[in-house]
């Protein structure tokens, strides 16, 4: 079974990158340029995970990942923030609006992918084992 991820980013580089490492990984991946769309495109899409960037224009992902957890309720998905934002404050208000995971950039590919495996297996929808 092929997970379904959405990519948030306004950074196209940034975007790129994570986009290409997680096809490589054996996800289908979307993207989305920023908050509002991703919150369209979870709704309408209902992707399993969310890589999300927290600065970004329209809506903020910190804003996003509230308003999908609040209209998704229990089908949620699962939603990772990956920020250039690393201050402990930071971490916690990302988390603390339902974020289930958080990473800083610059960040190293790998550990995306295994962050997003572990994500799934404990949500218990992947019996991946490493």
């Amino acid at each position: 079974m092929s997970f379904r991820v959405l990519a948030v980013d306004d950074e196209p580089d940034v975007l790129g990158l994570v986009e290409t490492k997680l096809q490589k990984a054996g996800f289908e991946v979307t993207t989305a340029t920023n908050g509002q769309e991703a919150v369209e495109r979870a709704v309408a899409d209902r992707p399993d995970v969310i890589i999300m960037d927290v600065m970004m224009p329209k809506l903020d992902g910190l804003s996003a990942c509230t308003q999908i957890k609040a209209q998704m309720g229990e089908s949620a998905p699962i939603i990772i923030l990956l920020t250039a934002r690393g201050q402990e404050s930071d971490v916690v208000e990302g988390l603390s609006c339902g974020a289930d995971d958080y990473m800083v950039k610059p960040f190293a590919p790998r550990e995306l992918v295994a962050r997003v495996n572990v994500a799934l297996m404990k949500a218990g929808k992947s019996d991946i084992e490493f």
